[in-house]
C-alpha cells in the first residue's frame, strides 16, 4: 500500500512538470491553459487517490490492531469466519483419550467455520523450542521457555496486561512493555497431594502446618498403615526439580518478592533461618524423610504412571506434586475422593502461603495470516471461558468469569512478583552460571538430596556448596549482593 500511494504521488508530480513545458509558445496559449487545468485535474485525482489509499490502509492498520481477547464476544464476533488453524501442545494424554478433540467437536458447534488441528507433542519442552523459529509450527502453541524479550518477536499481544487482568488470573506471566502474550490453559497451585484415608487410619486429624509435624505425621503413616508415607518419584526426574523448586518463594518465605527480586542478590539463601522456613527447611524435608525411612525402599525404582494408581488405592500417604496432579491421581482407580490436596507444611509467621501460577500458556503466532489470528483467539478465549477444560483438570482457575470448583481453604494464595524488566534475564544467567538450575531442570540437584539422605551425606554439607555456587556466580556476573 505505500508503494502504491508513493508511485500516484509521483505520476501527478511527472504529469505537472511534462506538460507545463508544452505551453511555452503565445500561440499554444489557449491549450497551454487546458493543458494547466488538466493537469490540475489529473494531480487531484492523483491525490484524492493516494488520499483514500492513505485511509485505507489506516483503516486496515486500525482493524488489524483492534484484534484483542477483550474485544471479542464469543457467539457473535468471527461467526462468518471460514479458515483452518493448527495447535501444538504437551497435553499428549489428552490428545490420545479423546478429550481434546472432545472440546473442538463443542468449539465447532458455535463456530463450525473455524477448523482446528491439533499436535501433541511428548518432548515437548525441547520440540517447541527448536519449531519455534522457523514460524512454520502453526498459529497457537504452548509457550516454551524463552526470554520475555523474545515474546513480540514470535507471539502477538491479547491485550494490555492491566486490561486482560480483568478478565483472566496470571496475566503477567508471559508479558513484555505491559501486553499480555500468554494465557494459562489451566493454573496450579502449589501444595501436597495425600490420601484422606490414610491419614485417617494413621490417626492424623489435623493437617500438618510446619515440617516437624509433616515428618511426625510420615512416621504414624509408616507405624498404623502399610501405605509409604511420602512417595518421592525419584526416577521419574522431573517430579524432584520440576515439583521442589516450586515451593521455593512466597511458600517458604512469605515473602512475594524473594524469588524473583531478591534471590539473586541473596547472599545466603540456604541458610538455616532456625524456624522452619526458607529453602533450606523445604529440602530438609525431604532429606529427612529418606534418612528416617519414611519413603519408598529403593528409590531408583519408583514408577510415576503406576504411582497415580496406588495412592487412589491408598498405598501412598503423600507427594509433593501441583494441583495439576490431583484429577490424574482421582481418575486413577476407584477411590476418587480419597484425594486430597493440602497446603504446603511450612508457616511463616503463623500464616501459611500457596502460591499459584498458570501451566502453559497459550501464544499467539505473530507470523499467521490476521483470520488464522483472529481464529486462533476466539479459540484460545473459547478454550478458557467455555470449554471447562481447566476444571476438569483440577486447575486453579484462569477464567475470573467461568465457574470453578476448586477450594484451597486456610492458605492465602499468592502470586510471586516478576522480576523487573532490567532483570528480567538475571535469574537465568545465575542458573547458567552456577550450574544450580533452579526452576530451570535441576533434577539431578533435587534427586541429590534423595541419594544424601540415603546415604548419610550431610545435609549442611549440600548447602554450604549450592551456597559458595551461588556467590560464584554472584561474583561472576557482577550481581550486587543486598541481603
Amino acid at each position: 500500500m505505500k508503494f502504491k500511494k508513493l508511485m500516484a504521488l509521483g505520476m501527478a508530480a511527472v504529469m505537472t512538470m511534462s506538460l507545463a513545458a508544452c505551453g511555452s509558445s503565445d500561440n499554444n496559449a489557449s491549450s497551454g491553459n487546458d493543458a494547466a487545468a488538466d493537469t490540475a485535474a489529473k494531480t487531484d485525482a492523483a491525490a484524492d487517490t493516494a488520499a483514500a489509499e492513505t485511509e485505507a490502509d489506516t483503516n486496515q492498520d486500525a482493524a488489524e490492531s483492534s484484534l484483542t481477547y477483550a474485544g471479542i464476544t464469543l457467539g457473535e464476533d468471527y461467526t462468518d469466519l471460514t479458515t483452518s488453524i493448527k495447535w501444538i501442545h504437551h497435553k499428549t494424554d489428552r490428545e490420545e483419550d479423546g478429550t481434546i478433540q472432545g472440546y473442538i467437536d463443542e468449539f465447532n458447534k458455535m463456530y463450525p467455520n473455524i477448523t482446528v488441528e491439533h499436535e501433541g507433542i511428548t518432548d515437548y519442552a525441547e520440540t517447541a523450542l527448536l519449531r519455534l523459529p522457523t514460524g512454520d509450527w502453526g498459529d497457537i502453541m504452548f509457550i516454551p521457555a524463552i526470554d520475555m524479550a523474545d515474546l513480540e518477536n514470535y507471539f502477538i499481544p491479547y491485550g494490555s496486561v492491566a486490561e486482560m487482568s480483568e478478565l483472566i488470573n496470571f496475566a503477567d506471566q508471559w508479558k513484555y512493555q505491559d501486553q499480555c502474550y500468554g494465557i494459562g490453559y489451566m493454573g496450579n497451585a502449589q501444595g501436597l497431594l495425600y490420601n484422606k484415608a490414610v491419614f485417617e487410619a494413621a490417626g492424623i486429624t489435623e493437617l500438618p502446618k510446619t515440617p516437624d509435624e509433616f515428618i511426625a505425621d510420615l512416621q504414624l503413616i509408616k507405624d498404623n498403615t502399610d501405605a509409604i508415607p511420602l512417595y518421592t518419584n525419584y526416577a521419574a526426574g522431573w517430579t524432584m526439580g520440576g515439583a521442589w523448586d516450586g515451593y521455593l518463594g512466597a511458600i517458604t518465605t512469605g515473602d512475594t518478592t524473594w524469588l524473583n527480586q531478591k534471590f539473586t542478590h541473596t547472599a545466603e539463601p540456604f541458610a538455616d533461618n532456625g524456624d522452619g522456613t526458607g529453602a533450606y527447611a523445604l529440602y530438609k524435608i525431604l532429606y529427612d524423610a529418606v534418612a528416617q525411612g519414611l519413603t519408598e525402599e529403593d528409590y531408583t525404582t519408583t514408577d510415576w504412571e503406576g504411582c497415580k494408581g496406588m495412592i487412589n488405592r491408598g498405598e501412598i500417604g503423600t507427594m509433593v506434586l501441583g494441583s495439576w496432579a490431583v484429577a490424574q491421581m482421582k481418575a486413577a482407580g476407584d477411590n476418587p475422593d480419597d484425594i486430597g490436596y493440602m497446603p504446603f507444611p511450612i508457616t511463616v509467621n503463623g500464616k501459611q502461603y500457596a502460591t499459584a501460577g498458570p501451566d502453559y500458556c497459550y501464544g499467539i503466532n505473530a507470523q499467521s495470516s490476521a483470520d488464522n489470528q483472529a481464529a486462533a483467539m476466539v479459540f484460545v478465549k473459547w478454550m478458557v471461558e467455555e470449554s471447562g477444560w481447566c476444571d476438569f483438570e483440577g486447575g486453579y482457575p484462569i477464567s475470573k468469569t467461568a465457574p470453578t470448583s476448586f477450594v484451597f481453604d486456610g492458605v492465602e494464595v499468592v502470586n510471586n512478583d516478576s522480576a523487573p524488566e532490567d532483570e528480567a534475564d538475571l535469574m537465568n544467567q545465575m542458573n547458567a552460571e552456577s550450574e544450580l538450575n533452579f526452576n530451570a531442570g535441576g533434577d539431578s540437584r533435587v534427586q541429590r538430596i534423595v541419594e544424601a539422605g540415603a546415604t548419610g551425606e550431610s545435609y549442611d554439607d549440600i548447602m554450604a556448596e549450592w551456597t559458595q555456587k551461588w556467590n560464584d556466580a554472584q561474583s561472576a556476573l557482577g550481581v550486587d549482593v543486598l541481603y
